[in-house]
């Protein structure tokens, strides 16, 4: 392997910048359409412009004259060509990260280690910028010119594929390849859709409750648990179970206004809240329902849409935090640059609770040093936290199977120290976490100064790959890419509207939802 810096990088983990922003341009779009509609129809379906997760709902169909010239940016580097007799093998890059020129050079190395040591085989690396990176490997599997390995590349970058992906439990048990090494957690999250075991663990994000340990203080609070499943102490001296109630409760007592009333106090004005108790995860309301339950939004037979009961009674939470609770940012006050600069308002040090993922320690480590992690509320008597994660895959399509899986499990193997530092991603092996955490709890800025000179129990985001989702929050629906919008535009009106009725909106969103899915046909 080649030799590498220690990880991860020294300015802290590397977000995909994508995944933050998604839910701030859906909302951009949508709320400013809902509050010029003055509350207007539930029935429409057109999704924000600014979409950027779009592509085609079937990667395998017919590409139009149109869709190829519209496939998005010249790529950022170009595959290239080894000796004669060389099986040619290209490398996709970017339905993920990897796009930044950084990455983009650190990956290119790895390519060019592999081909010094790997005679017979030439991997070429092919990057196209995130924003066409989708709508490119459509139109170049459509015309039988597909790449062989795709990555990184999350959950639902690879459903907008469904169908495309590499069975490799074959391969796994031909060559032995040790999946003890993974939490059954993360490796079922790749064996899911009816697929087979279309990916091995690489990068995770687990999930954890940030929070600002001196509002609670200042609020006379007790800070949230860190074990997961753990009881919560009240001001009264009650003990009450850690659930999505008590969160609730509590967010009350951390929601002040300008006049230094809480939310549970007479005379509390809704109207001029400066600090926020609980601000959820609003990218995907998949993922606001996952923080209660692991769930999904189509049926066994995987074409009847579904509402999970647990989601539901999620929904009703958020919608309430916002209109009845005044616990959580409205729509228009998300969008607000002044109140929330950088996407996420917990990084304004004004909000108390936000539920995130460890990339977003991005934003965290400039925004002051009284943030910890506390284990997610629980629902029910059991927790779930919401998980991201990236690996590569191999396309059905290849012509090479034996020598793509080489590639990958070398991008796996010897250059994953390498790509997990590039791409500032935990481990999926726990065997290698330790040393993670102990390198990013003493990392640095670029000015030299600690990133982290408090004392983070990052034992809480490690414990947090244990309650994964399972299945993902992003798993595979029917005509993907078009439910997703239709998901976007209805979270993004209950953000920007009060007064709905929350039962008839969850009704009109899976009565749409099943119309998306009948058009995928079969």
């Amino acid at each position: 392997m080649a030799t590498h810096d220690p990880w991860p990088p020294a300015s802290g983990i590397r977000r995909d910048p994508m995944r933050s922003s998604l839910g701030r341009l859906a909302v951009l779009i949508a709320v400013a359409a809902l509050i010029a509609a003055a509350c207007g129809s539930s029935t429409t379906t057109t999704a924000p412009s600014g979409d950027a997760t779009a592509a085609p709902a079937s990667a395998g169909a017919s590409a139009s004259a149109d869709a190829a010239a519209s496939a998005g940016p010249t790529p950022i580097t170009a595959t290239t060509t080894g000796k004669p007799g060389d099986v040619e093998i290209v490398w996709y890059c970017c339905l993920g990260g990897g796009d930044a020129i950084e990455q983009v050079e650190a990956q290119q190395k790895v390519a060019a280690d592999f081909n010094a040591s790997h005679p017979g085989i030439h991997l070429s690396f092919l990057a196209v910028p995130y924003a066409g990176a989708s709508d490119t490997l459509a139109v170049q599997l459509a015309s039988g010119n597909g790449p062989d390995i795709v990555g990184p590349v999350g959950i639902g970058g690879a459903n907008a594929f469904h169908g495309q992906w590499m069975d490799l439990q074959p391969f796994i048990d031909k060559s032995g390849y040790d999946m003890s090494a993974f939490p059954k957690a993360t490796v079922d999250l790749y064996n899911v859709g009816g697929e087979g075991q279309t990916g091995i663990p690489f990068a995770v994000y687990p999930s954890a409750l940030f929070y600002r340990a001196k509002l609670f203080k200042e609020a006379g609070l007790k800070e949230p648990p860190h074990d997961w499943g753990g009881t919560y102490t009240m001001p009264d001296g009650s003990v009450v179970p850690w659930d999505w109630d008590t969160a609730q409760k509590v967010a009350r007592m951390l929601t002040v206004d300008k006049n230094g009333k809480d939310a549970t106090q007479d005379g509390f004005d809704p109207e001029s809240i400066v600090q926020w108790g609980l601000e959820p995860q609003r990218d995907d309301p998949r993922q606001t329902g996952a923080y209660f339950k692991a769930g999904t939004l189509v049926g066994a037979d995987g074409k009847t849409a579904q509402i999970p009961d647990a989601w539901a009674t999620a929904w009703h939470k958020f919608y309430d935090g916002i209109w009845t609770d005044h616990v959580s940012m409205t729509g228009p006050q998300f969008l607000d640059t002044t109140l929330n600069p950088d996407n996420y308002p917990f990084f304004t040090g004004n909000v108390a609770m936000s539920p995130n993922y460890l990339w977003a320690t991005w934003g965290i480590a400039n925004s002051g040093t009284d943030w910890n992690v506390a284990a997610t509320p629980s629902f029910q008597g059991q927790t779930t936290a919401a998980l991201n994660a990236d690996t590569f895959r191999m396309l059905k399509s290849t012509k090479h199977p034996d020598e793509a899986w080489t590639v990958l499990t070398y991008l796996l193997d010897d250059a994953r120290q390498d790509l997990l530092q590039t791409y500032g991603a935990m481990p999926a092996r726990p065997a290698e976490t330790e040393a993670f955490f102990d390198t990013f709890q003493h990392s640095t800025g670029d000015d030299g100064k600690a990133l982290y000179p408090q004392a983070i129990d990052w034992n809480v985001i490690k414990e947090g790959v244990n309650h994964a989702d399972v299945p993902n929050f992003e798993s595979y629906m029917p005509n993907y890419n078009k439910a997703l919008k239709l998901l976007n535009t209805f979270s993004t009106k209950w953000q920007a509207t009060p007064g709905l009725n929350l039962d008839t909106e969850i009704a009109d969103l899976k009565s749409q939802l099943q119309a998306v899915f009948d058009q995928a046909g079969g």
